[in-house]
């Protein structure tokens, strides 16, 4: 009868050091206002007026000051500049990788706009290296399996919706839309319209509303009571959105100043501990997405890991 061959002993495997900041701790905290901004999505075909809307209503937001647009409509924003009696600076895009959208994201929040408006939104989900591309490229890793490409694109497309809706300060959105057919029971049904991006993309903002081609303007998603069930003929983007939009916002809130946070992340006396202390603060915000430029590379970087690399490259210095 053969015998087994006696145990050997074999040390436990060596766990990874926890690391001190993605392992903090759950702490609830008084709930708060402060510091939110407004997001805004507009939807529509073409036509429809959802550009000068989405225009008129970051000029609201901006409360004078110039404003960015991300444009990917071959200029259509710089069109009714004077029409609109509006200022703003624009950044033409052709190419349409989400990571391009941060790149976009982190220059607007450097050069300090008060509010960004992409226009449209669509293109970096179906336009030219968009994240439908992204997967389609991706797909030939996985020997053509188009399904398993989304390992590689939905990060991508997650990480830019991050982005924008942590920048600091307003963020206005078009998007195209379409008229969405499904089959039932073998006959097609019209299911309303559906914007040309993620399906569900509309409940990532606070504010969502759809426009038809008379310039009628439906909400369909709100967080601000003022807007919920509300239809609007050729609305006035300023008067009928962004301002009750920001009388809600502040109503018992105090605004942030997320360059506060930058400053004390780049600030020469910063200890280990301090940046630590400061990554709690920012994420107890909502803001580690926020979108910046790294001060010594100069390429895109989010504040959480402004904060974190720095952090550790100061523990390590001292260990």
């Amino acid at each position: 009868m053969n015998q087994l061959p006696p145990p050997t002993r074999v040390g436990r495997p060596q766990t990874a050091p926890t690391n001190e900041y993605d392992d903090g701790p759950f702490t609830f905290r008084p709930a708060t206002k402060d510091g939110f901004t407004a997001t805004v999505a507009i939807q529509g075909p073409s036509g429809s007026g959802k550009t000068w809307t989405g225009l008129c209503v970051a000029s609201g937001l901006a409360e004078g000051q110039r404003f960015a647009v991300i444009d990917t409509e071959r200029g259509a924003a710089a069109l009714y500049v004077n029409d609109l009696d509006i200022a703003f600076d624009t950044l033409p895009m052709h190419r349409y990788d989400p990571r391009d959208l941060q790149k976009a994201l982190a220059a607007a929040a450097q050069a300090g706009y008060p509010v960004v408006m992409v226009d449209s939104l669509s293109h970096f989900w179906k336009g030219t290296d968009g994240t439908l591309d992204q997967v389609d490229k991706a797909k030939s890793k996985y020997g053509g399996n188009k399904f398993a490409g989304w390992k590689d694109g939905t990060p991508l497309q997650n990480d830019m919706i991050e982005a924008l809706m942590s920048y600091p300060g307003h963020v206005v959105v078009t998007m195209r839309s379409y008229t969405d057919w499904v089959l039932e029971n073998g006959q097609p049904v019209n299911k309303g319209m559906r914007a040309e991006q993620r399906r569900g993309i509309e409940f990532e903002f606070g504010v969502a509303a759809e426009m038809d081609k008379s310039n009628r303007l439906r909400f369909i998603k709100s967080r601000c009571p003022a807007f919920r069930g509300l239809v609007l003929d050729q609305p006035v983007g300023a008067r009928d959105i962004a301002k009750p939009y920001l009388d809600w916002l502040r109503d018992g809130a105090k605004e942030t100043d997320p360059s506060i946070w930058v400053d004390a992340a780049t600030a020469p006396e910063a200890t280990a501990d301090s940046l630590l202390a400061l990554y709690r603060e920012v994420e107890a915000s909502s803001a580690l997405a926020a979108p910046l430029l790294h001060p010594d590379t100069g390429k895109p970087i989010s504040l959480g890991d402004l904060i974190k690399e720095r952090g550790t490259a100061l523990k390590a210095a001292t260990s």
